[in-house]
């Protein structure tokens, strides 16, 4: 396997040849380099030894059946077993790990490799109300043009603030309670890394690897200082225009507002915009034949 020091610029180089160079879009190198961070995290998890093995042992990573494909095969099972996505997020994600393989054999990391098994459809709700890909970009796309049309300052602030907190939920899927938590301490600037508080299990750290997201993070922080009114929850991360927590009813209004306004007419929640990035990448794909 491939060290945990080495993948980020494995990862890196996948994007370039696989998604940048063949001029798709930023969205689309987005999802893809989530789905490949998370299975690396996850194995590290399962393997902490992978993370010090490596090109130093090129035997045991040349290996397919015991190496790549099993492990794959495995995360792809958890995903759909333990973690309950929908059947075709996981196989989305499945071609995206098939990509992945092929390139490594192009660059000679691996020698070789065959394809993933595919798992079998479940029984899914006939009930759709995830975004599809035209949905998403109408709905990024009006809170833009709402950014730019507002000649408040103060309105062009809150409008920022909604616009992070959506582009939170979706491209990193928090919870509308993890994002609600979210206290300004939990953002680091020079790492671009934000620490996710959680009731039940232990915290988790995300890399903001959008550059535009950090761009949002940093501007909004900046401008933190006037939902503060000197309260008492001045660390909080979202506040309302008067300094206190942001409820969840609120960033239900605020995410129906720009539905609404992006003209989505399907019945659909935060949750399925939180949901809705692997159905993204899904007809990214489909589109590339």
């Amino acid at each position: 396997m491939i060290s945990s020091q080495n993948f980020p610029n494995r990862i890196e180089d996948f994007i370039s040849a696989q998604v940048i160079s063949r001029g798709l879009d930023e969205r689309t190198a987005r999802a893809y380099r989530m789905d490949l961070e998370k299975f690396y995290f996850w194995l590290e998890e399962q393997e902490p030894q992978y993370g010090k093995t490596v090109e130093a042992n090129q035997e045991k990573a040349n290996r397919t059946e015991t190496g790549w494909e099993a492990q794959m095969e495995t995360y792809l099972e958890y995903l759909s077993g333990e973690k309950g996505l929908r059947y075709s997020t996981v196989y989305r994600k499945q071609r995206v790990l098939g990509y992945y393989l092929a390139y490594l054999v192009s660059q000679g990391v691996v020698e070789q490799f065959r394809p993933l098994r595919t798992l079998r459809p479940p029984r899914e709700s006939s009930v759709d109300t995830l975004l599809t890909k035209k949905e998403v970009e109408a709905f990024f796309h009006a809170i833009d043009r709402e950014y730019e049309e507002l000649d408040s300052d103060f309105r062009r602030r809150v409008c920022l603030r909604d616009q992070v907190m959506m582009e939170l939920l979706f491209y990193h899927g928090l919870e509308i309670s993890e994002l609600l938590r979210l206290e300004v301490s939990d953002y680091n600037r020079k790492t671009a890394t934000l620490t996710i508080r959680r009731k039940r299990e232990k915290n988790r750290t995300e890399y903001l690897f959008s550059r535009a997201l950090q761009k949002q993070m940093d501007e909004w922080l900046s401008e933190h200082v006037y939902f503060e009114h000197g309260g008492l929850y001045h660390n909080r991360m979202f506040l309302s225009k008067l300094g206190k927590p942001l409820s969840m009813k609120m960033v239900i209004n605020i995410f129906d507002k720009y539905r609404v306004m992006a003209g989505i007419e399907k019945v659909c929640k935060p949750k399925d915009l939180k949901n809705s990035l692997g159905r993204y990448a899904e007809e990214v794909v489909r589109e590339q034949g």
